[in-house]
């Protein structure tokens, strides 16, 4: 993978690609990216206006490229239905779970789950099943789910996956959600591979990179100070949206990626070109991972077609 760039994006012409929370930050420039390569894409994003915007960004960045925005809220089920159900497209090459939150204080979705849990975990795992059946008959598809290397603060809990035990720790039910991730995407690639289907489940993190994800969390909460300490740490030590989107890149296009792989940035797990990113190995856990996909599947009353275990 070394030296890996943007520019060695294989042609994307005639692919149709969703990228979940695309209006800012890594998944723009993903959907960017895959427009720029010919996909046509499709922005899915909390907030229509932003969505609007994104696009017309792209349109004045990529001349001629072939992007639209649809409203997704993976804080409520009703809305990730809604997404799936007017999905017109009769194809769907690349599924890009990447939108997500990050270590806000405690909140619930409007299904009643922890925001970080159910947003960054519950929705994709929603979304993905409901547009599995059309992801499966397009040929070469790929599901990428953004995790992050913040998965190693801590494991699921599956007698508490909502948080609601004991004390509130936001940066725990963080990592517990990109725990979740990455136990969702192993589970998938198992159950992928059992049925004989050849789409491609992976995952990647961004390492640090500086986007607004690290500032919502202490605006939320009114922290000033913290918010403008955020913003410094962000300028000296994370790279930039552009780099910090190409182990997603690499893992929605590159040739020959593998089933559950993870990539990240090569050095350290914090930047530079993408790589097979280390993770913690309770992410590759079949027992804890069949665990979370049967209580995911009760939580919000999806189960994939095709995919029993």
């Amino acid at each position: 993978m070394g030296g890996w760039s943007a520019e060695d994006i294989p042609g994307q012409r005639g692919r149709v690609a969703v990228v979940t929370g695309a209006n800012s930050g890594l998944g723009f420039v993903t959907a960017r990216e895959l427009a720029r390569g010919g996909a046509r894409v499709v922005l899915a994003c909390r907030s229509e206006e932003r969505g609007g915007d994104a696009v017309d960004r792209i349109a004045a960045e990529v001349p001629g490229a072939e992007v639209e925005s649809a409203r997704l809220d993976l804080g409520d089920l009703a809305s990730v239905r809604e997404f799936a159900d007017s999905f017109s497209h009769g194809r769907l090459d690349l599924l890009v779970n990447n939108a997500g939150v990050m270590a806000l204080p405690y909140r619930t979705t409007a299904d009643g789950f922890e925001t970080q849990f159910g947003v960054n975990h519950l929705g994709h795992f929603a979304l993905t099943g409901l547009l599995f059946p059309l992801i499966a008959s397009t040929p070469g598809a790929r599901i990428v789910t953004v995790s992050s290397m913040l998965h190693v603060l801590a494991d699921i809990d599956l007698d508490d996956l909502g948080s609601e035990k004991g004390t509130y720790r936001k940066w725990v039910a963080y990592g517990r959600s990109k725990t979740a991730n990455l136990l969702f995407t192993h589970e998938l690639a198992r159950r992928l591979s059992a049925a004989g289907s050849e789409v491609v489940a992976a995952a990647a993190h961004p390492g640090y990179a500086s986007t607004n994800l690290q500032t919502a969390g202490p605006r939320m909460e009114g922290r000033k100070s913290a918010e403008r300490l955020v913003q410094i740490g962000n300028r000296v030590l994370g790279q930039s949206a552009e780099a910090g989107a190409l182990p997603t890149l690499y893992a929605a296009t590159a040739p020959g990626v593998r089933p559950d792989t993870f990539v990240g940035p090569s050095f350290a797990m914090w930047r530079g070109s993408p790589a097979t990113s280390w993770r913690a190995g309770r992410t590759r856990d079949d027992t804890r991972s069949g665990l979370l996909w049967a209580a995911s599947e009760r939580l919000t009353g999806v189960v994939y077609e095709g995919l029993k275990d």
